[in-house]
């Protein structure tokens, strides 16, 4: 492993890490702040822009494992850099393309690589700390996921109000090149590991005790984009903010985010179960005060740090509970991480719009807590599993225990 010192450079070479996370997410999501002038700068529906949106998160759902996997075998660090510099190419043509299906062409090649560059940042940046601040490193690597998650909307939004709709992608285009440069100079060459096999990585899905995680993180992640999913719309109508209040609010829900996330990443590394509790308990407490809801502004505020806090920090904390149980094979197992992850945002997107459509925008709340609790039983499933693991093994006599070959 090679460990860092941050004591003795200026610039953390997780800074470039996470700049590139923000880049990538700042791809995917920051295109939802600028539909309306899509649709009418290529005269297409509403439907068909939304498209941009999700076939980007299908790609990634579909084909994010097997990307992991293939691409596993290769130089991280040359793996890294070669994403970063798709995602900038793609933007810059995205940027002059003048029509729509190419443009939704060149959405699919990021979604493509953004399971890839997802998955081998959170190994490298794990690789640059001693073992015990593994999760912190995650932790500060995911402020880049968490910022482009919250705020590639706004600040897209912004550039194509202020400027023009190539700057929005041009921005990405810049950030993600300046991520690669700063990756490509900064970040430490490693000792040449042995690689696993195919056979060796694809043998973790054998794994009950996987299977069970990826069922929690699959539902924390239906639970958050049930609720988030229609956040301004219900800023608006349940707490009656204006346009221009929401997006500060949203912001504020970004800034707690960032604290939630390094708080999570300090507290997973003490205590990993309880801290996974304690997630989704935290987060259907937000749920439940946005659902009594607020129309001052203080009370608001408060409201929106602590569910930023408790919607970012599911990042950090469905990522170290599921890739935990297969720590042999880190890049597929994030692989598989960001897939189902996928998978629970457009799930939890699709039945919230279900709750909303029988009972009014309240009823994302419904829809929120129910993904909780499902959430909660596979937590509590792994828990039971675990310790009846753990009874079993203590009941094996001296004889049929394994022995352990010094």
């Amino acid at each position: 492993m090679v460990q860092f010192d941050s004591n003795k450079r200026t610039i953390n070479p997780i800074f470039f890490i996470a700049l590139g996370l923000f880049g990538l997410y700042t791809i995917e999501f920051g295109i939802v702040g600028i539909l309306p002038t899509i649709t009418e700068r290529f005269n297409v529906s509403t439907s068909q822009a939304g498209l941009l949106v999700g076939m980007f998160a299908l790609v990634v759902a579909l084909l994010g494992p097997f990307m992991v996997l293939l691409l596993s075998k290769y130089n991280r660090k040359h793996v890294l850099v070669m994403s970063l510099l798709i995602f900038s190419a793609s933007s810059l043509l995205s940027a002059y393309t003048s029509n729509f299906y190419i443009l939704l062409a060149l959405r699919m090649i990021p979604a493509l690589f953004h399971p890839v560059y997802f998955s081998m940042a959170f190994v490298a940046a794990s690789s640059l700390y001693p073992k015990e601040k593994a999760t912190q490193a995650s932790a500060k690597a995911f402020v880049g996921t968490s910022m482009g998650m919250v705020l590639g909307i706004p600040i897209t939004t912004y550039i194509v109000d202020q400027f023009s709709f190539e700057a929005s992608f041009i921005f990405c285009a810049l950030v993600n090149a300046a991520a690669s440069v700063g990756i490509a100079f900064m970040l430490p060459k490693t000792s040449k590991a042995e690689k696993v096999s195919y056979g060796e990585q694809l043998s973790i899905l054998r794994k009950v005790p996987l299977w069970i995680n990826i069922g929690a993180a699959t539902f924390i992640f239906a639970a958050m984009f049930s609720v988030y999913s229609y956040s301004a719309e219900y800023l608006k109508q349940v707490m009656g903010m204006s346009g221009e209040v929401i997006s500060v609010l949203l912001v504020i829900f970004g800034v707690g985010g960032v604290v939630g996330n390094l708080l999570a990443g300090k507290l997973i590394g003490i205590n990993k179960v309880r801290t996974t509790v304690f997630h989704p308990i935290l987060l259907a407490l937000t749920f439940i005060l946005l659902y009594l809801g607020a129309t001052s502004i203080v009370p608001v505020i408060v409201i929106m740090v602590l569910w930023g806090a408790a919607h970012t920090s599911g990042l950090i904390v469905t990522q170290i509970w599921l890739t935990a149980e297969a720590p042999e094979a880190p890049e597929f197992a994030n692989g598989l991480y960001i897939s189902f992850i996928n998978l629970g945002v457009s799930i939890g997107s699709l039945v919230a719009g279900w709750f909303l459509t029988a009972s009014g925008m309240k009823g994302t709340i419904w829809s929120g807590l129910l993904f909780i609790i499902l959430a909660l039983v596979c937590i509590a499933i792994k828990i039971l599993y675990e310790n009846q693991k753990g009874r079993e093994k203590m009941l094996l006599p001296p004889s049929d225990k394994p022995s352990v070959n010094r």
